[in-house]
């Protein structure tokens, strides 16, 4: 049986340097995760904007020469949620709001075609049906978004640059309570549509686990906000409330960090770069230039 403070942990993933082991296939050429170059309008160099992963597999060498000078050249390093190693505060933040008395089992609020993915799952990963039970469904989602990924988020790579910068030089876009708090308040109907979505998700990916970490690796990241390859992003509600929204919260944020004196290096998943209503895009909209470097 698994914990419930296990599976705590393992939903926290999702929100969050390398081992020594040989990658796998998918990684064996050269590294090149987008990385732009942002500047004002006639102007010079104001930062960057680098697209990051939560997880990956041992041995992935992900770090380019071009990344290493921005990052040098940065003074500041912005990112979503700056305390990714603080265990305890994750786990407390989690706790808070994940769980709830009196929730249907997990199978009763998923559809009725996705309930046989959902059983061969919880099976494969020796996941007690009730455990989740005690979720509410966001929560649920989150922990099973993990079993589709196909590598660790001690292998993170907003975890790596982290461990690189000063706290004194780190900004985070939301924080982990905030970040949480924005699963926690959709409505039960979305929170379905989540997990509907998230499963789904997981039975497309099928034997290709490692097929989007490997795209990232190679810088390919149109498809990531593409509806055709997402579940999650085609649904118009969920897009808005967690990439879009979201999105604009963030570029409104950073264009007054562009503005002024310090430069900075933004790590953000890199979903959220991607799309019309993607980061780059609504800084372009504000009208810097955004170029690709990588």
């Amino acid at each position: 049986m698994i914990s419930r403070t296990a599976l705590t942990l393992l939903a926290l993933l999702i929100l969050t340097a390398c081992g020594k082991s040989d990658p796998p296939p998918e990684f064996a050429g050269p590294a090149s995760p987008a990385l732009f170059e942002i500047s004002a309008p006639g102007g010079g160099v104001e930062g960057w904007l680098f697209g990051t992963i939560h997880a990956l597999p041992d041995g992935v060498e992900w770090r380019t020469e071009r990344l290493d000078a921005a990052l040098e050249s940065a003074d500041l390093l912005v990112v979503e949620v700056r305390d990714l190693d603080d265990a305890e505060a994750l786990r407390r933040a989690f706790d808070d709001r994940a769980y709830a008395e009196g929730l249907p089992p997990i199978a009763h609020r998923v559809p009725g075609e996705l309930r046989g993915v959902l059983r061969d799952l919880l099976a494969e990963h020796a996941v007690p049906a009730d455990t989740l039970s005690r979720m509410e469904t966001w929560a649920a989602a989150l922990t099973l978004a993990q079993y589709a990924k196909s590598g660790k988020a001690t292998n993170g790579v907003d975890r790596a640059l982290l461990r690189e910068m000063p706290p004194a030089r780190v900004v985070e876009l939301e924080g982990m309570g905030p970040q949480l708090d924005i699963f926690d308040t959709l409505p039960e109907t979305e929170q379905r549509d989540l997990l509907a979505s998230v499963i789904a998700d997981i039975a497309v990916q099928g034997d290709r686990p490692a097929g989007h970490a490997a795209n990232w690796y190679s810088g390919e990241i149109a498809h990531l906000a593409d509806p055709a390859t997402s579940a999650i992003l085609a649904d118009p509600e969920l897009r808005a409330a967690l990439h879009g929204d979201r999105n604009r919260a963030w570029a409104e944020r950073l264009g007054a960090m562009l503005s002024a004196a310090p430069r900075p290096f933004v790590a953000v998943g890199a979903a959220h770069i991607a799309g019309e209503d993607g980061l780059a895009a609504l800084l372009a909209e504000r009208g810097y230039s955004l170029r690709r470097i990588q």
